[in-house]
């Protein structure tokens, strides 16, 4: 059967770019990218469809009009949004999952692509290489939302027999797209500030240290446990995943390395309590070894990568303005 992906949520940070390899590996026309985000319909090069997945009948449409045999589940309110309207977030967050889920089943679709995060642990777990079965206690709507989520995932799987593969994410960094309301936004924000050399205000004091990853190790991430043989995925809930971890301060000095007249002040807000309650590493040795899992960047590599990037794109727009 030809494989034919719906991705909701798709103009987020991650659903962008994994779009672009999902395109890649499957081609165009087996592809299609959802968002409630209309205005979002010209940044994909496959067929796009407005959805709100907590419609569960328009959802139903899509995968059964369009043969749809796996999805990629991006759709959520990040950590800091969450907060400010927890209620509307754990609606979307959770019962937006539900409905993916329960489309899954019945349309019997082969494989449903979900991200966790790190947010699932919190009070009582080791803030140091944080362990798979560590216990998971958060303190914030979008931690609760996304342990709800693993023991759902959970459910479907061992009840149904759906196939849902899960990862936890850390904070994810990428260039193409502005940041998206997480608390590990900051260091987009500060990779974006520093390529245009305006001076920024970080929310997080300069000595926490949180888990991150780049863009494309999360795309290599979640490719790599869809790929994977069904023998091989062991863990029905999420599987921890890494790559690096640093403070704003490790991360403010690997950039003015490049950019020397960058400048960084720090004014710590609300999201400081959320990062607390956060790893500020993870131990990922059950997806090393039960599909292979291996990062490619560090914090230099990906700094260079990122500056990189964020240049070009702003001499691009130049040349666009200067077109007018």
């Amino acid at each position: 059967m030809q494989t034919k992906i719906l991705i909701t949520g798709a103009a987020g940070q991650l659903g962008t770019e994994l779009a672009k390899a999902l395109i890649e590996k499957y081609g165009k026309y087996n592809v299609i990218a959802s968002d409630i985000n209309g205005n979002a319909s010209d940044q994909f090069g496959c067929s796009f469809m407005i959805l709100d997945v907590l419609d569960i009948n328009t959802l139903s449409s899509i995968v059964n009009n369009n043969g749809i045999t796996q999805i990629y589940h991006l759709a959520a309110a990040l950590s800091a949004v969450a907060e400010e309207k927890p209620l509307r977030a754990w609606h979307l967050n959770v019962q937006g999952l539900l409905n993916v889920l329960e489309i899954a089943r019945i349309y019997k679709l082969d494989k449903v692509f979900w991200p966790s995060s790190i947010a699932v642990f919190g009070e009582g777990a080791p803030k140091i290489k944080t362990p798979q079965d560590a216990l998971k206690n958060p303190t914030t709507t979008y931690g609760i939302a996304k342990v709800t989520g693993e023991s759902w995932c959970a459910y479907y799987n061992h009840t149904y027999g759906l196939d849902v593969r899960s990862v936890r994410y850390p904070g994810i960094i990428g260039h193409a797209t502005p940041p998206g309301g997480g608390t590990t936004d900051y260091a987009v924000e500060l990779f974006f500030r520093a390529a245009k050399e305006d001076p920024y205000v970080c929310y997080l004091k300069p000595d926490t240290r949180l888990p991150m990853m780049y863009m494309p190790d999360a795309i290599k991430a979640a490719l790599m446990i869809m790929e994977a043989d069904k023998e091989q995925i062991k863990i029905s809930s999420s599987y921890n995943v890494a790559a690096m971890s640093f403070t704003p301060q490790e991360l403010y000095e690997s950039i003015t390395k490049h950019q020397p007249n960058f400048n960084i002040a720090y004014r710590p807000d609300f999201r400081q309590a959320i990062a607390n309650s956060w790893p500020e590493s993870i131990n990922d040795s059950y997806a090393r070894e039960d599909w292979g899992w291996q990062p490619d960047y560090n914090l230099e590599k990906m700094t260079i990568d990122m500056l990189s990037n964020l240049t070009l794109q702003e001499n691009e727009n130049s040349k666009v303005i200067q077109t007018f």
